[in-house]
């Protein structure tokens, strides 16, 4: 048990150390180049902090349960924008597919 609980920890200890390096490295770019200059000022926008925080954890971390609460946090938070890029199959697409979801994961609660 203390070997698994000391894998969980490193795995934790490297994503949050590469997600502190990626945002290092970027904002140095930004203060060096300026993303804005080349027409990715959203590369900065501190709402995709969280998503690349998500895509980190999803890539380096064995538990994928961080990243999927953190790159749903994301789709919350950025719902306007994913509506907005959907048009108006959004006012079906998202209302069934938030349901289809929530019935997938009860389902996947329940039958244990």
């Amino acid at each position: 048990m203390s070997a698994a609980k000391t894998l969980h920890h490193k795995d934790t200890y490297r994503a949050v150390a590469i997600t502190l390096i990626l945002l290092g490295i970027l904002y140095l770019v930004d203060k060096l180049l300026g993303f804005a200059s080349f027409g990715m000022g959203w590369v900065m926008n501190k709402d995709n902090f969280l998503l690349y925080t998500a895509i980190v954890f999803l890539l380096f971390k064995h538990d994928r349960s961080v990243g999927l609460v953190l790159a749903g946090l994301w789709l919350l938070l950025n719902f306007g924008l994913i509506t907005a890029l959907l048009g108006t199959v959004s006012a079906y697409l998202v209302p069934v597919t938030i349901l289809l979801i929530g019935i997938l994961l009860y389902w996947l609660t329940s039958r244990k």
